[in-house]
């Protein structure tokens, strides 16, 4: 069996990431066969219960308020509505729900309170449930957990030297903090980034490096091809080529050998082969439905075909972890601590999101 290692290094990384593309794709697929089922891979559904508005400069989102991207906002989603999303997602072959807030940190209140009845209500839907919310405390991180949360998505994005060059609102260690306050719950981490956005092959591994570093690894992580939105300081960065993402996921795959790869954002762009040679590479999970937050994403209906055209089965909801508990609101052991965190805002000026902010 593969090993878990928490000392790579990007040297190694990099060698990995280089090797003659066949010889890349059987050591992946090796290690996959040893730690997954290849033919099983999780459908996801990724639900936007808070659009626009974000106060982030990050270069490649639409949703940040300084940049003009014809994205519409909304209020925070009812319990209700998001209700009847989840039993849609469900029913097309989805077993997690992952929400997600377009908020810098969570703040204790009303609009908090009703994020955990949202996992509340999809949990006992016998769905997983995943949030992106953004930063959060290690009291908040046990409110969601007893809420029934099963993962929290907070990306790294990309290499810490890199992530300079990309967003100046809040530091690379929050990131890590946020991860930090997770863990100290039963709640799993999904942790991944964006390659596209103009970064090296070193930053690339750099990414790895720190994902892999992180002990225990992250449960999930989402390797997403950046999608340029007109308006973001993004914009004109080209498409990544398939055989970055291929190779991407099988590096991933290799460096994180136990972790459920994520062929996330970007699917529109890549062909049915292309997608099937990530799946053989290592990736195991898809997020369906047809947009990803704000950004295109293949209709559920041809992923259910090229799940057949593969032979590929939907993973079964707590295939990897036993559903959590749910505790009501009543009975909660951690109550609001209005809390006022004081996250970084670095303060750096990059020049391509001044640019975009002012040109808005």
């Amino acid at each position: 069996m593969s090993e878990v290692r928490h000392n790579w290094t990007k040297e190694e990384v990099l060698e990995i990431y280089n090797k003659p593309l066949m010889e890349l794709l059987y050591e992946a697929a090796t290690i996959h066969r040893e730690q997954h089922d290849p033919n099983v891979v999780q459908v996801s559904t990724l639900l936007s219960i808070k659009t626009g508005g974000c106060s982030e400069d990050c270069g490649y989102c639409p949703q940040a308020a300084r940049y003009h991207t014809n994205v519409e906002g909304n209020d925070l989603m009812t319990v209700n509505q998001v209700k009847a999303q989840a039993l849609r997602a469900k029913e097309s072959g989805s077993s997690r729900v992952c929400m997600g807030a377009a908020w810098r940190n969570v703040k204790d209140g009303p609009e908090f309170d009703q994020v955990l009845d949202m996992v509340r209500t999809v949990n006992k839907l016998e769905m997983e449930v995943c949030c992106t919310l953004g930063m959060v405390t290690e009291n908040q991180a046990k409110r969601l957990a007893e809420a029934g949360l099963y993962a929290y998505n907070h990306n790294l994005d990309s290499s810490e030297e890199y992530y300079k060059e990309v967003i100046s609102t809040r530091g690379y260690q929050d990131r890590l903090d946020t991860i930090n306050n997770v863990r100290k719950t039963n709640v799993t981490v999904c942790s991944g980034g964006i390659i596209g956005m103009g970064e090296t092959e070193v930053d690339r591994a750099g990414m790895l490096v720190a994902l892999s570093t992180l002990n225990p690894q992250p449960e999930s992580t989402p390797i997403n091809a950046l999608v340029a939105v007109e308006g973001t300081p993004l914009e004109d960065e080209k498409p990544v080529e398939i055989w970055d993402m291929i190779r991407m996921v099988a590096t991933t795959r290799i460096v994180l050998p136990e972790t459920q790869v994520r062929l996330s954002a970007g699917r529109t762009q890549m062909s049915r082969e292309g997608q099937a040679m990530c799946f053989f590479a290592g990736a195991n999970s898809i997020f369906a439905g047809d947009k990803l937050l704000t950004t295109p994403n293949p209709d559920v209906n041809e992923d259910l075909k090229m799940f057949k055209l593969l032979g590929l089965n939907p993973q079964k909801p707590f295939t990897k972890k036993v559903q959590p508990e749910t505790v009501s609101a009543e009975n909660s052991k951690y109550q609001s601590l209005q809390e006022k965190p004081k996250w970084t805002r670095p303060g750096h000026k990059i020049k391509r999101n001044e640019e975009a902010r002012l040109k808005s």
